[in-house]
């Protein structure tokens, strides 16, 4: 076996090893099971002091909506020296920090389309499977991420390509969209012209040539909004990882960045521990609805709100959902939580955020990357190769996945430094490559919860 970590109120140590956990002493059925000083369940039998914790004899507590109140922490959460990064300055104000041409379909009937283009161009191809047979807030919600990418300040040039006949068609889509730049994004109907994809080039090409003449510039790094994810977590994930990125995060809020943290579902059981972080009532009473909000969305659908943690989760030693939530949200560190965003909006303020969403990695990362992200920290313990349509860092957790998994992990959280793990994150803000860049990995999925035609 490898070594324990224990944290000082636990009745549980983690090995270092397996990342599962085992009875630091003896615990009696009934019994609180504790680990981060809080409970993550209880033991559903007697466990003996040394005996293996896990779905056989633990059991999760929680259950439907809850009243919350607020008790404000006061957080010390000293100013850092700021730095300064390196990126394009866009029209609105805003800063992009790469400079990616981007084809975005309204609809995916034209994915195929879209694809063919890119091939020939280069450019970066966004697909997804919706923007027809929808209605009402389903539709709307599709515009509000469509929209949110169409303006992402990452992309120098953007293709929206329509077919022509969908729901979402490039008119109804520019009602949502508002005002945008005129010299960055171009729209395309396919069944406007004979050869769709010889005009999607023409566009692509005239797009590239415009952002051809945009500079890096040197801006203080309060203009950064990095997205706080998730995925494949494991027993560590809460011992190593998310606690760096917690620490980072401390760190740039106290720079004036901005840091978003979603995962709804992944807050269930430790959601207290973030309400009791914002920054007055108005907000407070934001985070409980959009926490009590996603539990009815769990509720109306007949699933129990802890339907979680995945099967990869338990095989990584996580049990309940309040184990995986207690790690979860220590990518936030102990910043002030200065607002709430609901799916589909845009940060803009500085500070923490928290954004309504699932957890679900893919349309999480698109959720993010919508809401104005410009990289992602991403922490995982089994491993994936998944990238969002911008930077996505992946940190390990353990020595051994980052070992394995090369080809996917950027950093080892278990075996290197906060200072190191900074310095990775300016790097790429300032243009060096990650992983998910290198391997052509960016996807994108919307949350979709209404009628199909």
């Amino acid at each position: 076996m490898g070594g324990f970590v224990i944290h000082e109120n636990d009745n549980v140590e983690i090995n270092t090893e397996n990342a599962h956990k085992y009875a630091r002493r003896d615990i009696a059925k009934g019994e609180a099971v504790i680990k981060y000083g809080f409970q993550i369940g209880t033991a559903l039998c007697d466990i003996k002091k040394g005996e293996h914790i896990h779905t056989h004899n633990l059991k999760t507590n929680l259950s439907g909506c809850q009243e919350y109140s607020y008790n404000p922490e006061k957080t010390d959460n000293k100013s850092a020296e700021p730095v300064s990064i390196e990126a394009y300055v866009r029209s609105d104000g805003r800063i992009g920090i790469r400079n990616d041409i981007w084809i975005i379909p309204t609809v995916g009937c034209i994915n195929k389309i879209a694809e063919a283009i890119a091939k020939k161009t280069g450019a970066v191809c966004l697909t997804h499977p919706y923007g027809c047979s929808q209605l009402g807030d389903d539709m709307r919600t599709t515009q509000k991420i469509l929209s949110g990418l169409i303006k992402h300040p990452n992309a120098g040039g953007v293709l929206v390509l329509g077919l022509g006949c969908e729901n979402n068609n490039i008119t109804a889509l520019k009602e949502v969209l508002g005002k945008y730049d005129e010299s960055r994004v171009a729209f395309l109907n396919a069944q406007d012209c004979e050869n769709e994809i010889a005009e999607g080039v023409r566009l692509i090409e005239a797009l590239r040539k415009n952002a051809e003449n945009d500079r890096r510039e040197s801006v203080p790094i309060s203009k950064l909004v990095v997205g706080l994810k998730c995925g494949g977590s494991d027993g560590l994930s809460g011992i190593t990882a998310n606690p760096m990125v917690g620490r980072l995060t401390d760190r740039l809020t106290s720079m004036n960045a901005s840091c978003v943290l979603t995962e709804v579902p992944e807050m269930f059981g430790a959601e207290q521990l973030l309400l009791n972080r914002c920054e007055n009532e108005k907000v407070f009473k934001k985070a409980v609805n959009m926490i009590n909000g996603f539990k009815d969305y769990f509720i109306s659908h007949g699933e129990p709100v802890s339907e979680n943690p995945s099967p990869g989760n338990k095989a990584g030693g996580i049990t309940t959902l309040e184990e995986k939530s207690l790690g979860c949200v220590q990518k936030g560190g102990h910043s002030v939580i200065r607002d709430v965003l609901d799916y589909g909006d845009t940060v803009t303020k500085n500070g923490l955020h928290l954004l309504n969403g699932p957890g679900n990695d893919m349309v999480a990362v698109t959720n993010l990357t919508a809401c104005g992200c410009h990289i992602f920290l991403f922490t995982t313990g089994r491993g994936t190769p998944l990238g969002a349509p911008v930077p996505t860092l992946k940190l390990a957790t353990n020595t051994k996945l980052a070992n394995k998994k090369k080809s996917w992990i950027d950093f080892d959280a278990q075996g290197e430094s906060d200072e190191k793990l900074f310095d990775l994150l300016i790097k790429t803000v300032n243009g060096r490559e990650c992983m998910n860049e290198k391997n052509s990995c960016r996807e994108i999925a919307i949350f979709k919860d209404g009628v199909t035609l």
